[in-house]
């Protein structure tokens, strides 16, 4: 059955009393919400310690016949029941069959409705002018602030600080020098560190040793690169990384890092009348996921059961997950808080519609880069884009050849030098 493709799914739980497991439809959403409403106990998802620890203790042990499946009390969802003849694994297994093995080894089953269908999730996002006014209905809904005149002072974000203030007038200055980026840069010890850091790389093979910031700007990165990842260096810090995270998915930095290297890369594969900025594509994969700290920041106590739901769910787009939980995604807090800090257009596209696969407007190229570079390293257990393919028709639009740039993303995800940067960036 070499075209079998998943029908069903099996999730861990567990509480403070047992490990459990729940069937379920593949593409359907596991609500952890309405599971505990109706077994009123507190599961949450097994880390791989966790799955690791059950299965050398011999807690976990695989079902015969269904290796995904495994000797544990089962929670069936209830969209389900019919479905006696659906195939649920590549030898052919039937739900019933698979039932009936569980009975016979005395496995307790519950059939209980516990999932949301795929088609009831919201994936896309609102016209853009309506952000604002969902990211103050969520707040309101979600945390104990009390809506004030200004959304920035709500959110109690931190304002632009002065180094990238400075940074960003001397971008916007056609006649600004190496010396005055090198003077602002040194200005932040540990800023200029990271700089020096990160043109000191292996991945540049720069010759000889890389002493100062000045080095790093006129012998390897250049003026431009330099101050876009001071830029994004330092937005990427005004908010801290959550201590909770989901389990099983790429580190902030690290995975910032993969992306920012592999945009600016596949960018100078686009042909010249589509290329966008290099400098400003860079920001953009420096700064995609910056919403995934601001939804940590602002909503603290709901941070955690996004984490926990996207565990449960990993084949379930995090925008749908979002939407369903707080009513707004990472990737509207973020643009509108690039918009707020008066961060370039381009940078605000890019963040907001990111996993828009069809999005065509006003510098698309920017943000179809991210859906591209996010989805092929998805391919290999990087990051957090939803698990799709991505269309021939993205790779037209954006005139960039499909295996050349699978042949990038395979190049950077076997490169030890990016888990050296993100370290340093992440201090």
């Amino acid at each position: 059955m070499s075209d079998y493709k998943p029908a069903i799914r099996c999730v861990l739980l567990k509480d403070n009393r047992t490990l459990v497991q729940c069937i379920l439809p593949f593409s359907s959403l596991l609500d952890l919400r309405t599971l505990q409403s109706v077994t009123d106990r507190g599961f949450v998802p097994l880390s791989q310690e966790d799955i690791v620890s059950a299965s050398r203790n011999r807690h976990l042990q695989p079902l015969e016949g269904c290796r995904d499946v495994f000797t544990l009390p089962t929670l069936i969802d209830s969209s389900l029941s019919a479905e006696d003849a659906l195939v649920v694994n590549e030898s052919g297994m039937t739900l019933s069959a698979l039932r009936a093995t569980l009975h016979e080894r005395e496995i307790n089953i519950r059939h209980i409705a516990f999932t949301l269908n795929a088609s009831k999730l919201k994936h896309d996002l609102p016209e853009a002018g309506s952000d604002t006014q969902q990211i103050s209905d969520s707040i309101q809904n979600f945390t104990s602030l009390r809506i004030r005149q200004r959304l920035d002072e709500t959110l109690e974000i931190p304002p632009l600080s002065a180094t990238a203030d400075r940074i960003m007038a001397l971008r916007a200055n056609p006649n600004a020098t190496v010396s005055e980026l090198t003077s602002i840069v040194e200005a932040d010890p540990s800023l200029a560190a990271q700089v020096v850091s990160w043109a000191s790389s292996p991945y540049y093979a720069a010759p000889g040793k890389i002493r100062s910031v000045q080095d790093a700007i006129i012998r390897v990165l250049g003026f431009d690169l330099v101050s876009n990842l001071a830029i994004g260096l330092i937005l990427g810090k005004t908010v801290e990384v959550p201590k909770d995270q989901s389990a099983g998915f790429t580190p902030y930095w690290l995975q910032a890092v993969y992306c920012s290297t592999a945009v600016e890369a596949m960018a100078r594969m686009v042909p010249g009348n589509k290329r966008p900025r290099q400098g400003m594509i860079y920001l953009s994969g420096l700064l995609h996921n910056f919403g995934f700290l601001v939804l940590a920041h602002t909503f603290p106590e709901h941070f955690s059961t996004i984490c926990r739901y996207t565990e449960a769910n990993p084949e379930i787009s995090h925008v749908a997950i979002e939407k369903h939980l707080i009513g707004i995604s990472r990737e509207q807090i973020s643009a509108w808080l690039m918009q707020s800090w008066t961060m370039p257009e381009e940078v605000s596209v890019a963040l907001r519609y990111q996993q828009d696969g069809t999005y065509n407007g006003p510098h698309a190229i920017y943000a179809n880069l991210i859906f591209i570079a996010m989805r092929l390293f998805r391919a290999h257990g990087i990051g957090d884009a939803p698990p799709e393919p991505v269309s021939d028709a993205m790779f037209e639009r954006c005139g960039l050849d499909r295996v050349r740039c699978e042949e990038l993303i395979a190049k950077l995800v076997l490169s030890a030098d990016i888990a050296l940067i993100a370290d340093q960036m992440s201090i």
